[in-house]
C-alpha cells in the first residue's frame, strides 16, 4: 500500500509530528510505501520522490510584503495544489493522510486530490487525524484566550464568534481570517471528500460530530504510546506537575491548591508564561524542564501527579506516561482527561478550575499512603495502545 501523509511541518514541532513519523515509520516496517508532503524547511527530515514541498510560511519573521500576501495564501493555496499533484500523478498513493494543514497548506489540497482521482481513475482514501479542534474552531482550541474560558459558540458552523472574540492571538484583523478560512472552506463544502476523521478522544469526537457533515465519519482512537517497561521503585513524598506553566493547564488553580496545603510538597518541572508565581509559594520546588530519563525518574518516584488542566483537552500523552510509570494521575475532569484515568483505581478526577476540590484530592492521596500504593499497583493493569496495536487499527481504515 502507498501512503501519502500531509502535514504542514516536516520536522520535528510538536505532537503531530512525532505521530506522522512514528506512523510512517510502522507502516515502513510493514512493507508500505510512505511519502510526505508539507511546507519546505531548512529542518525537513523526510520527503517525497519529486521534492515538491509549498514554500515555508513563517508567521512571525516574515517581512512586510509577505504579511501583506499571507491573509489570501491562509485561505486558498494555488502553489498547494500544484505542488501536491506532483507528488500524486509520481507516488499514485492509495490513502492520502491528512493532518495539520490549515493555513499553511489549506484544504485547497483536498480539491485537488479529488480532480486527481477524477482524471486518474484512482480511489485513493482520503483519512483525516484531528489533532486538535481546527474544523469546528478557527482558533483550534474551543476556548478564548482573551478570557482564558472555554467556548462552544462557533460549533455549528457559527464561524463569526471568532470574529466577535478576537479569539485568534486577541486581534480583529487574524480572527476575522480565521473566519473568513473556515466559512469559506464551509460554503464550499469541501470536508465532504474526507472519508473517515480519526479523533483523538471520545471528547473530540462529540465537537466533530457538532457538524452533520463529519458526524457519520468520524471514529474515536486514542494515541499510541511506546513501551514503557515497569519498575518498582521507592516512591518519595512529594506531588508532580510536569508540563507547561500556562492559564489553560490551570497552573493558577494548582499554586492555589499548593498555598492551601502547606504540608504537601510538590515539585513542577516544565516552563512557561507563568513561572514567575512559583518563586513565593515555599512548598513548591521548580526543578525547570526536564527530559528523558530525569523526567522519567520524577515521574516514577513521584507519589502522584497532578494534570490540573482548564481547557479541552484531547488525549495527553502525560496522563497516559505517568500511570504506565505506576504514578497515579490527579486529572481535571475536563475533554479527553476522564477517558484515560480509572478514577479511584488509577487516579482521581476532581471538577476542573474548582481549587477546593482539587485540594480534597492531593490531600486524600498525601495523607493516605495505602490507598496511593494501591492506586500505584493498579497502574500495572492499565494498557494503552503500542504503535503496531494502533496500526492494526489504522490499516482497517485505510482498507
Amino acid at each position: 500500500m502507498r501512503v501519502l501523509m500531509v502535514n504542514k511541518f516536516l520536522y520535528p514541532n510538536g505532537g503531530s509530528e512525532t505521530y506522522i513519523f512514528k506512523l510512517g515509520e510502522a507502516l515502513i516496517s510493514r512493507g508500505h510505501e510512505v511519502q510526505y508532503f508539507g511546507m519546505e524547511h531548512e529542518g525537513r527530515c523526510v520527503g517525497n520522490a519529486v521534492n515538491a514541498y509549498t514554500s515555508d510560511m513563517d508567521f512571525h519573521n516574515a517581512g512586510k510584503l509577505e504579511k501583506m500576501t499571507y491573509p489570501l495564501k491562509t485561505i486558498y493555496s494555488k502553489e498547494a495544489r500544484e505542488k501536491i499533484r506532483l507528488v500524486l500523478d509520481n507516488f499514485k498513493p492509495d490513502v492520502v493522510h491528512l493532518n495539520n494543514f490549515n493555513y499553511q497548506l489549506t484544504p485547497s489540497i483536498i480539491l485537488e486530490i479529488v480532480k486527481w482521482r477524477k482524471q486518474t481513475g484512482n480511489h485513493c482514501k482520503i483519512v483525516f487525524t484531528a489533532h486538535d479542534y481546527q474544523l469546528v474552531c478557527p482558533n483550534h482550541m474551543c476556548n478564548n484566550p482573551n478570557t482564558h474560558e472555554n467556548c462552544e459558540k462557533c460549533l455549528g458552523g457559527h464561524f463569526l464568534n471568532c470574529t466577535k472574540g478576537k479569539c485568534i492571538h486577541g486581534s480583529t484583523a487574524k480572527s476575522f481570517i480565521g473566519t473568513l478560512e473556515a466559512s469559506f472552506w464551509k460554503m464550499k463544502g469541501t470536508y465532504k471528500y474526507i472519508d473517515t476523521f480519526i479523533c483523538c478522544s471520545e471528547f473530540m469526537k462529540t465537537k466533530l460530530d457538532s457538524n452533520p457533515l463529519f458526524a457519520s465519519k468520524t471514529v474515536a482512537i486514542h494515541n499510541f504510546l511506546d513501551a514503557i517497561e515497569w519498575k518498582d521503585v521507592e516512591k518519595e513524598d512529594y506531588i508532580l506537575y510536569f508540563g507547561r506553566y500556562s492559564e489553560e493547564k490551570g497552573i493558577r488553580t494548582l499554586i492555589e491548591a499548593a498555598r492551601r496545603l502547606p504540608e504537601v510538597n510538590f515539585v513542577f518541572a516544565g516552563k512557561g508564561p507563568l513561572e514567575n508565581l512559583l518563586s513565593d509559594v515555599y512548598n513548591i520546588k521548580n526543578v525547570g524542564f526536564k527530559s528523558g530519563k530525569e523526567l522519567e525518574d520524577l515521574i516514577r518516584k513521584a507519589k502522584a501527579s497532578v494534570y490540573p488542566s482548564e481547557w479541552y483537552e484531547n488525549c495527553p500523552f502525560s496522563v497516559m506516561e505517568s500511570q504506565l510509570y505506576g504514578t497515579p494521575v490527579i486529572g481535571a475532569d475536563i475533554g479527553g482527561i476522564p477517558e484515560l484515568i480509572k478514577n479511584g483505581k488509577t487516579g482521581l478526577l476532581y471538577k476542573s478550575g474548582d481549587a477546593d476540590a482539587l485540594c480534597d484530592a492531593i490531600h486524600t492521596l498525601w495523607q493516605d499512603d495505602s490507598k496511593a500504593n494501591k492506586m500505584h499497583e493498579e497502574c500495572k493493569t492499565l494498557s494503552f495502545d503500542t504503535i503496531d496495536e494502533y496500526l492494526d487499527k489504522i490499516m482497517k481504515i485505510y482498507a
